[in-house]
């Protein structure tokens, strides 16, 4: 088939297509919503442009670069494969590949594909299943952690977006990975299955995570487990819903330069989680999930340690846990005391700052006793007694309020030296704090005044019209979607565009020919309807086109002639 044949069938075959159809093919062949296109034959030349075209290749599954290739060499694509192919715009209606697709495809592979690897099947072992669990409580314990590194402080990327080296060498001094490595591997896991989203500067915690954290950690698991099974590679997953052996994987898309090297990422993933054993076959717990079904949590629970509710208070202001602690308690554990170990028993830490921290989060001296005095083996010492007093009592010198009437922040307080040093504080410059009687207003909204005066460490509480302190939650979440594709209705604008710039798909084709002959000044010849029905063959040097006119050299007869489009019914370039 001829290029500008196959520009013409696409455009055609485009044009039939409903708009998801192609914000789907545009989404899945990477352009971009702001294109330029005028109508569907600018986007069936895009789609055909070789580097579109190889850039539109790696994706394909294993099966269907087969069928590309046998399609190449004239054995046409039949059924669901073909239906693939033509959404994704590489093959013609006829079960073709389009020439630049045949051309691209050669390049990309010219000896073909190589046979896949069979398949290598060994008998799990107590020692391999062993590993495999122990590796799911510490990794999902680690990942735990740095979705808690990530509430409290976002994780920066690099232009790569991957993290940045200040931010593995954070996450390995917090002690939630032990490697840089560890640290990449774990975030990009998270990052697959929405628990992290980007703003594109740094990673944060999604809603999903925030959910995630005070779960029970075989729920953990076993969410992240399916999550990572749906997440996978379609050229991975098996027509009953599971994974193909991991032997083929590095061979799944034989397009894809860097196949292997991603297949070897997502089984590092699939072990990290358990999913898979040191020897890269299904765990017992993860066989029904490969074979496209429901994992199974029975016979990974009992390998499992058994988690705690209850922790050691001791004098000395720290907390033991005589086992992993119930996450959901770790949790909120840890907004009031520094872990200071993590293993089947750890050990927290408690202090004044702790404490302030956790009444700056919206806890209260009632609610702190209630919960360590609901959790402790030990009672409530009074040591740790005398901190939470203490430090609440301090914290509650500076109430910050919204003004029910004014809808102005007030900040409150009994102590007229605070009160002085807040008004003159210089950074405290950006909510331009004024003095009125006792006390001082802005007109920054209350949440910003509260975070500026704790992070000048005055001790503030925010209230609400009660005086009652409430919670703030300065942790910054995520979108709830975080995907990398441009999300369909952004096409939306360019599919408009194109379908207005269709109108009389013969006409537009054939301005749209003789255009790109003037460009390139070919010699052409022009079939043209003559007023008594009958019709003549010029052939011309094509010079100008405009004003619904062509313009040509007559070499023949050594004229200028001018032919208007309405009366040319056909064209064909002369080689």
């Amino acid at each position: 088939m001829p290029e500008a044949s196959a520009q013409r069938a696409l455009a055609v075959s485009l044009s039939a297509r409903s708009d998801t159809d192609l914000a789907r093919l545009f989404a899945e062949r990477h352009i971009s919503p702001s294109s330029t296109w005028r109508d569907m034959f600018d986007a069936a030349e895009a789609l055909l442009d070789p580097t579109s075209v190889a850039r539109g290749l790696p994706a394909l599954g294993r099966d269907e670069a087969v069928a590309l290739l046998d399609a190449a060499d004239g054995r046409a694509t039949t059924g669901d494969i073909r239906e693939r192919l033509a959404s994704r715009a590489l093959v013609g209606d006829d079960g073709f590949p389009f020439p630049t697709v045949i051309d691209a495809a050669r390049d990309i592979l010219p000896s073909g594909i190589p046979d896949a690897a069979a398949p290598h099947r060994t008998r799990a072992t107590p020692e391999r299943n062993g590993a495999a669990s122990e590796a799911v409580f510490t990794n999902a314990a680690s990942l735990a952690d740095i979705l808690m590194q990530t509430l409290d402080a976002p994780l920066g990327r690099i232009g790569s977006g991957s993290l940045g080296a200040a931010e593995r060498r954070r996450l390995v001094e917090a002690g939630a990975v032990t490697t840089a490595a560890e640290a990449d591997l774990l975030v990009g896991l998270a990052a697959e299955v929405g628990l992290l989203g980007t703003n594109e500067r740094a990673w944060l915690v999604s809603p999903a995570g925030r959910e995630w954290l005070r779960l029970p950690t075989l729920e953990r698991w076993q969410r992240t487990a399916e999550a990572l099974r749906d997440a996978l590679p379609a050229a991975y997953r098996s027509p009953d819903g599971g994974w193909i052996p991991t032997e083929q994987w590095r061979s799944a898309t034989p397009f894809d330069p860097e196949g292997p090297e991603r297949a070897d990422l997502w089984i590092k993933r699939l072990v990290r989680w358990g999913l898979l054993d040191a020897a890269g076959h299904s765990t017992p717990w993860a066989t029904p999930l490969a074979e496209g079904g429901d994992v199974d949590t029975s016979s990974l629970r009992e390998l499992l340690p058994p988690e705690v509710d209850r922790v050691y208070l001791q004098n000395d202001l720290t907390a033991i846990a005589p086992g992993p602690l119930a996450p959901h308690l770790d949790v909120r554990l840890r907004s009031m005391a520094a872990r200071e170990s993590r293993a089947q028993a750890s050990s927290y830490r408690f202090s004044a700052a702790t404490i302030g921290a956790a009444i700056t989060a919206g806890e209260t001296a009632d609610s702190l006793r209630e919960f360590l005095t609901g959790i402790s083996l030990t009672g409530l010492p009074q040591p740790l007694a005398y901190v939470i007093e203490r430090t609440a009592a301090e914290h509650g010198r500076v109430r910050v309020i919204t003004d029910a009437d004014s809808h102005l922040t007030r900040v409150l307080t009994d102590d007229e030296t605070l009160l002085r040093s807040m008004e003159v504080d210089q950074s405290l410059r950006s909510i331009a704090l004024t003095r009125t009687d006792d006390e001082l207003v802005s007109h920054v909204a209350a949440d910003v005044v509260f975070w500026a005066l704790t992070d000048a460490h005055y001790p503030a509480v925010a209230v609400d019209a009660a005086g009652r302190p409430r919670a703030l939650e300065r942790a910054k979440l995520a979108a709830p979607e975080a995907r990398t594709t441009a999300p369909l209705d952004a096409y939306d604008g360019l599919i408009e565009r194109l379908r207005t710039g269709a109108g009389d798909s013969d006409a537009a084709w054939l301005e749209r020919e003789l255009d790109q002959a003037v460009r390139a000044r070919s010699i052409i010849d022009v079939t043209v309807r003559l007023p008594d029905g009958s019709a003549r063959v010029f052939r011309l040097e094509a010079t100008g086109l405009g004003g619904g006119r062509l313009r040509g050299r007559d070499r023949a007869a050594d004229v200028e002639r001018t032919l208007p489009l309405s009366h040319i019914d056909g064209v064909a370039r002369v080689d």
